[in-house]
């Protein structure tokens, strides 16, 4: 979406999802066939030693550089091996003291992101980043472009942005780009010269003299123009093929010549009006099949993920053939709402149906983005933001974290405030200048410096997880499988990531409360059997203190189990077990 204008409209699609969740809209999947097989019993408390040495959250396991590979699976893409970083370049670090955010501030900063050495574990260890607009435009936020193939020049050159490809590529980091394909700038070139009506590029926006409805505004040619999110942004008309081919020339431009690894899709909901019919219209549907197919046969490895804001069976219809994955809107809000109310009820109507419509992992999951009110200012304990994110990170799909959230940067619209410069030291640390916003009022309790060297910290918590997800390729592209806990103990919430021979049982606590009356259940696969001999059964995140010895299970259904005797307030626990 957009920039300061039209803020109303996040607000109230995020009711309209929150009141589908509570609705039950997200129903959860159909139950499989009941097994002949009984769920096997817990064997004695017989087991590996738990491995976990940090506090409350890092896991003691190697770091990695980029992500180990993921069996061969064509349903799967390289992007399912990512977890990517959205960047608001102008907001991340400026280089030459003028305030605003540039291509070489975001260089040095690499290192902190990944820093491509597999000995150190200070990095954050994402493998992708989300470029908000970079090409140039008259506004601070970029979405109204006036020229899609030239650097803004505020953020530096084009030989800039090749360097920062360079580097980010030996970090093991792939780039993707903000493309803004529904509308341009009204101060485009295109546009310009489409208010004369005798133009060819007339043709290349939607005009009307008589128009009905919202969206409409008067240019200087007396005729008025079709822009759905504000004057400033005239919607392109693609029932014009020269509209089209002047994408396609675009998409090649960043392909081809720039090499970028791909594209996050903006608004891909509103390329067509059909009437009254402003978002999803099928023209829409067909436009991005075709579009799909050009973008492959450029580049069959480029990755798109397109901004779809709506309900999850709606999202759905854009993955595979249209876009590789879309962002999960319904999910993004089950996992704060569970997280705020410290309640399962959300994400456990949620993810089963979000695992049942998409292709496997073909989603992409996030907390929130530059047009959402920053995470932790939603939440109201500190511990909520650690639970938040380990249902999103140790879930299926591609996650993309919006910057600073690692941190717990706060953060209320206007859309300018969720777009503040980057914490980094107490003093802020983006600029030698004045920075072109200013820093939340807890800059100096809240920043990277500090919470570098606590083990606890939330910053701490981010690296825990995403290393863990990258050493482990079942925690990426591995089966999901909700685990059954009492409705009593509605804080606790669990669930099943397999590949091959391991399981990996994840368990969180959502309450700001020890929750020791509780119990797991899982149904076996039909067909399945129980393990044959026992399996180890090693902690792998989570507070080793309040682990003790973990019970081992076979390696498919289980019954009463109850690996941790109490758990601790917003803890996370991640078991492996294995052969």
């Amino acid at each position: 979406m957009r920039g300061r204008r039209w803020r109303g409209l996040p607000q109230l699609a995020a009711c309209f999802l929150i009141l589908s969740i509570l609705a039950g809209c997200a129903a959860g999947p159909t139950p499989a066939p009941t097994s002949a097989s009984a769920p096997a019993a817990i064997e004695p408390a017989t087991s590996t030693p738990a491995a976990t040495a940090a506090p409350a959250a890092t896991p003691t396991i190697a770091p990695t550089v980029a992500p180990t590979e993921s069996p061969a699976d064509a349903q799967y893409g390289w992007w399912n091996d990512r977890i990517f970083y959205e960047i608001f370049v102008r907001s991340f670090q400026d280089s030459d003291a003028d305030g605003v955010g540039d291509l070489k501030g975001l260089i040095s900063r690499l290192d902190y992101l990944n820093d491509g050495n597999p000995d150190t574990t200070d990095d954050l260890g994402v493998t992708g980043i989300w470029l908000m607009p970079v090409a140039e435009s008259p506004s601070y936020h970029g979405y109204d472009v006036v020229d899609y193939m030239t650097i803004d020049q505020e953020y530096g050159t084009r030989e800039d942005f090749d360097r920062l490809l360079e580097e980010a590529h030996k970090r093991g980091i792939k780039v993707i780009v903000d493309l803004v394909m529904n509308h341009t700038s009204s101060q485009h070139p295109w546009f310009l010269e489409a208010q004369d009506p005798n133009s060819p590029k007339h043709d290349w926006y939607v005009w009307s003299e008589n128009p009905t409805g919202p969206g409409w505004h008067k240019a200087d040619n007396g005729l008025q123009y079709y822009g759905f999110f504000s004057p400033d942004m005239p919607d392109l008309n693609y029932a014009n093929p020269e509209v089209t081919e002047a994408m396609r020339e675009i998409i090649r431009f960043w392909l081809e010549d720039v090499k970028v690894d791909g594209f996050r899709l903006d608004a891909i909901k509103h390329l067509f009006e059909e009437g009254r019919k402003v978002e999803h219209a099928p023209a829409t549907f067909e436009w991005l099949q075709d579009f799909y197919k050009f973008y492959k046969g450029v580049n069959p490895e480029a990755f798109t993920v397109g901004e779809s804001w709506g309900e999850t069976s709606i999202v759905a219809k854009y993955v595979p053939d249209k876009v590789d994955t879309a962002f999960e809107f319904t999910m993004a809000e089950a996992m704060i709402q569970s997280a705020l109310q410290e309640d399962r009820e959300f994400v456990e109507r949620a993810q089963p149906r979000v695992d049942e419509v998409y292709p496997p992992g073909q989603f992409a999951s996030f907390l929130a983005n530059h047009d959402q009110n920053r995470t932790r200012s939603r939440m109201l304990e500190e511990g909520q933001a650690y639970t938040a994110a380990s249902l999103q990170l140790l879930y299926p799909g591609v996650p993309f974290v919006y910057y600073g959230e690692e941190i717990g940067m706060q953060g209320q619209k206007p859309d300018e405030n969720i777009r503040r410069p980057m914490q980094w030291t107490a003093d802020g640390g983006f600029t030698d200048g004045e920075p072109w916003n200013s820093y939340f009022d807890d800059v100096a309790e809240r920043n990277v410096e500090g919470q570098a060297a606590d083990p606890a910290s939330l910053l701490n918590h981010y690296r825990g997880l995403i290393r863990l997800r990258n050493t482990y390729p079942a925690l990426r592209t591995g089966d999901w499988r909700l685990v059954t806990v009492p409705e009593e103990a509605k804080s606790v919430y669990s669930f099943v990531r397999s590949q091959g021979d391991e399981r990996f049982l994840v368990l969180i606590n959502l309450d700001d409360k020890p929750v020791s009356d509780y119990e797991l259940s899982l149904e076996p696969l039909p067909g399945a059997a129980a393990s044959a001999r026992p399996v180890t059964a090693e902690l792998v995140f989570g507070p080793e203190d309040a682990a003790g010895e973990i019970p081992i299970i076979p390696t498919d259904g289980f019954e009463g189990y109850k690996p941790i005797a109490e758990l601790p307030p917003y803890s996370t626990f991640v078991i492996r077990f294995a052969q």
